[in-house]
């Protein structure tokens, strides 16, 4: 990941509504969730979680497929996973810090579905 893009997706969650929402995805995983699901979670309106669904996949942190009549967003794991990656590629100066544990998928620290 380069720094334009790390820019894109930290610039896209710096906002309270669209971390939500992002987290919120996150936390549907792969089946991902429809904009009526979401706004009901988070009590958010529709034109206003639009405009935020839009800031997010432009991030490339959330996708879009159509199924039927039906939208679904999903997280783009793979992205976060990247951005995660970026963030802490030069920590403690290349020393064992034990960060690659808590991050493992094994060690469930948030980094991997």
């Amino acid at each position: 990941m380069d720094e334009t893009v790390a820019l894109r997706a930290l610039g896209a969650l710096a906002q309270g509504a669209r971390l939500r929402i992002f987290r919120t995805l996150v936390g549907a995983g792969p089946a991902g969730m429809t904009p009526g699901d979401l706004g009901a979670v988070l009590g958010v309106t529709a034109s206003t979680l639009s405009f935020h669904l839009k800031e997010l996949m432009h991030a490339g942190l959330v996708s879009q497929e159509r199924d039927g009549r039906h939208l679904i967003y999903r997280p783009q794991i793979a992205r976060m996973n990247g951005l995660l990656a970026y963030l802490t590629q030069h920590c403690c100066q290349g020393a064992d810090c034990g960060l690659a544990s808590v991050m493992a998928p094994s060690g469930r620290g948030g980094a991997s579905c």
